[in-house]
């Protein structure tokens, strides 16, 4: 299995516990939007302490990208990443993932499993081919969605948000339900692109099997 060891060239906040990592890009390193690779930390002790992260730059881009929750209760790499520094070395792997473009239709996230979606959107700006995708993000709490306002930018009425712990006037209340699919998305919609948590993807899976959608029109990446 090949290795990649490349520098931190930037880190800096996005969310109250997400983190941007830009990092050098070795040559004719190339991933399609919505695929990742395993990354360690180049420590003595860490390089063997792996875990898959999406990219969220472009391919065409001279860095690479990865925008990543930080988990400090947890004994892994999610926690040591919150004490690395620019000029600090990741051990990058092969490029993988199930997820990929295959034309429009609903994405469905859980929390830090949009993340293999802003390359996805990202691209389709560029190529100034947004169309008419759909975006359905569950998280607790409002300070908890990742790149709110990019989202917004990109995807305008077509972004709609559920929050599980926390009530406003701007986002429905709750889980991801077959009720709030049906009210957010329209017959026209062939394909479903999920990522999240496994119990989650595995209950929207089953949602979505209730309402008729095939069994073939549905990507799913857990995490």
């Amino acid at each position: 299995m090949e290795k990649y060891i490349v520098k931190i060239k930037q880190i800096e906040n996005v969310t109250h516990d997400v983190v941007r990592f830009v990092t050098e890009k070795p040559k004719d390193y190339t991933f399609t939007p919505g695929q990742a690779t395993d990354i360690a930390i180049n420590e003595k002790g860490l390089e063997n302490k792996k875990n898959p992260y999406t990219f969220t730059c472009l391919p065409k881009d001279n860095y690479l990208e990865f925008t990543i929750k930080i988990y400090p209760s947890h004994e892994g790499l999610t926690n040591d990443l919150q004490y690395l520094k620019v000029n600090d070395e990741l051990i990058l792997h092969e490029v993988f993932g199930a997820i990929r473009y295959k034309g429009e239709g609903v994405f469905i996230a859980g929390g830090a499993g949009v993340t293999p979606f802003i390359s996805i959107f990202r691209d389709l700006k560029a190529k100034k081919e947004m169309g008419n995708n759909i975006l359905l993000l569950a998280n607790k709490t409002k300070k908890d969605i990742i790149l709110k306002e990019e989202f917004e930018q990109l995807l305008g009425s077509n972004f709609r948000n559920i929050l599980s712990d926390e009530q406003t006037e701007e986002y429905d209340n709750g889980y991801i339900t077959k009720d709030f699919i049906k009210e957010n998305t329209d017959d026209r919609k062939k394909l479903f692109y999920l990522c999240g948590p496994p119990k989650m993807i595995e209950a929207v899976e089953k949602q979505l099997l209730d309402l008729k959608v095939d069994k073939k029109a549905i990507i799913k990446e857990e995490f």
